[in-house]
């Protein structure tokens, strides 16, 4: 599993600058930032051969004069000197091009995608280290706009972990999980569409503002559900489906999917984080299996806004047969559900199980419950509930309406990535937000990869041998060695090999690229 988040950019007091040259800026401080730069990828491109944006997991391509050119993923965009020069623009210095592709030495990708920085985590084997890998891309974006502060003739760029401008645009927080290619597709979209619909009540963002411009009056769970059009499909930037069809399995095809979730929100809340990727990743288990829950919304897409809009949880939503159930009922259902798959299948026992399974589902009941009692409780845990908690505290104290432009700004302020600035971070720093994992381990994991997947390869690789890497992607690596004269291309297509415990020693024990990859392709341990 994995994540991959789109920071809302804005420059204080100038609004001249155009997004996508402000993103590239980030990505630029990065490459200058690290303090192990010529081993860290800093000119390092991205591998886009076997990307396929248009593949459809119901069975079909979708031409390419037919897609929308947001979806068209494969190609990396180009700002020309002209473009930038109309923008009034310098680079933080003038050696080369502005970096729009970074492979970083934790494994992870930071690049441009359309007019956001995004920060694509490595690929992890348990929500914990999603959590923590996520929270790593923050430490990322921190490091590249103090860089950008600190230069001379660059304007200052804030970067926020939001879903919206409140002006009607919505940028992403994705997910993206192994699944078995056997498993159905329809399968998956049955099994998870409600539980999307309603996850929300322990993975919301919070917002204030109702509809895509934010100008109804109120406050709602989640950042993102005003902004979905369509039940499945394979857009992510327009006519927004709550599955996404999107088939490119960054990995061996014929045995893996990838399941690219778009409906979450960016979550700066670790409980809410982990219970996002913990919770899904179960139910998709139950899925393969056979042993999810079976129900269907009446309207799954007008569903999802009615929850987002009823943070009291009071609300009942018809269901196809006719039934009308809470959102709580809902989430019970698959708990319960989950709850005896898990055991069945011997992962949660507390002995032998995963060691991740039966915290995941200890946390969801324990969530739920609290949410059926009291959901301000929740307000060291949930970032919606903290969100309303501390927007409570200002409407009471200065009688402000829903509508005041004050909140908004209180909102925005809650997701500044700015340990002095952000609200989030303000209460974490004392102590009123719980912690699932420690600053120390997340800052190592800004470095590190995840060492029990093929990341820690990728990752090693860049550190290691970062001048002789031209390029990589999730399922490659290819290296440019002295007095060659192709390029050598290292696949690297099963998501749990090069983890460190098969490839730790052949990295330690080659001093050079050139070493390292005589030995790797001779079928060194």
């Amino acid at each position: 599993m994995g994540a991959e988040t789109e920071y809302g950019i804005h420059t204080p007091g100038n609004s001249s600058f155009n997004a996508t040259w402000l993103s590239t800026q980030v990505v630029h401080a990065y490459s200058k930032e690290t303090g192990h730069r010529a081993a860290a990828g800093g000119e390092t491109r991205w591998d886009y051969t076997d990307e396929d944006p248009l593949a459809d997991a119901r069975g079909w391509v979708l031409p390419r004069q037919e897609a929308d050119p947001s979806q068209l993923t494969d190609s990396e965009p180009e700002l020309t000197a002209a473009q930038i020069a109309l923008e009034g623009g310098v680079a933080l210095d003038h050696s080369g091009p502005l970096m729009m592709n970074m492979v970083l030495g934790n494994g992870a990708r930071l690049y441009v995608d359309h007019a956001h920085p995004e920060y694509s985590s490595p690929e992890v084997t348990n929500p914990l280290d999603a959590v923590r890998w996520d929270a790593a891309g923050d430490v990322v974006a921190l490091a590249a706009i103090r860089r950008i502060a600190a230069t001379q003739g660059l304007p200052p760029i804030n970067l926020y972990k939001n879903n919206t401008d409140n002006k009607s645009v919505s940028y992403g927080s994705h997910e993206n999980y192994l699944v078995p290619r056997h498993v159905p597709f329809n399968s998956i979209v049955t099994g998870l569409t409600p539980f999307f619909v309603t996850r929300q009540l322990m993975c919301g963002a919070g917002r204030v503002g109702l509809g895509q411009d934010g100008s109804g009056h109120g406050f709602q769970l989640s950042q993102r559900a005003d902004f979905f059009e369509a039940e499945v499909g394979l857009e992510t930037t327009i006519r927004r489906p709550i599955i996404n069809t999107r088939d490119e399995p960054h990995s061996v095809v014929d045995k893996y999917r990838r399941l690219h979730v778009i409906i979450g929100d960016a979550n700066l809340s670790q409980v809410s984080n982990y219970l996002k990727f913990g919770t899904t990743a179960i139910v998709l288990d139950m899925i393969e299996q056979g042993t999810a829950p079976v129900l269907a919304f009446a309207d799954p897409v007008a569903t999802l806004k009615d929850v987002s809009h009823d943070w009291q949880l009071r609300a009942k939503h018809l269901l196809r047969d006719g039934q009308r159930v809470t959102a709580l009922e809902v989430q019970r259902l698959y708990l319960e559900a989950a709850k005896e798959h898990c055991a069945a299948n011997g992962s949660s026992h507390p002995d032998t199980g995963d060691g991740h399974t039966a915290a995941v589902l200890a946390r969801w009941e324990d969530v739920l419950t609290a949410l059926a009692a009291d959901p301000m409780t929740l307000a060291n845990q949930l970032d919606w509930v903290a969100k309303l908690s501390l927007l409570q505290q200002y409407r009471a104290r200065d009688n402000m309406a829903w509508n005041d432009p004050r909140l908004a700004l209180i909102d925005l302020q809650w997701a500044d990535i700015r340990p002095e600035k952000g609200l989030y971070y303000k209460l974490l720093q004392l102590g009123r937000m719980e912690r699932l994992v420690t600053d120390q381990s997340i800052a190592h994991a800004a470095e590190q990869p995840p060492v029990d997947t093929r990341a820690y390869f990728r990752g090693q690789c860049i550190q290691r041998y970062g001048e002789s890497v031209v390029g990589a992607s999730w399922d490659s690596v290819i290296f440019e060695l002295p007095h060659q004269r192709r390029l050598q291309r290292v696949p690297t297509k099963e998501p749990l090999r090069g983890t460190r415990e098969l490839t730790g020693e052949l990295f330690e024990t080659s001093p050079d690229a050139e070493t390292f990859l005589g030995r790797l392709l001779a079928g060194a341990p």
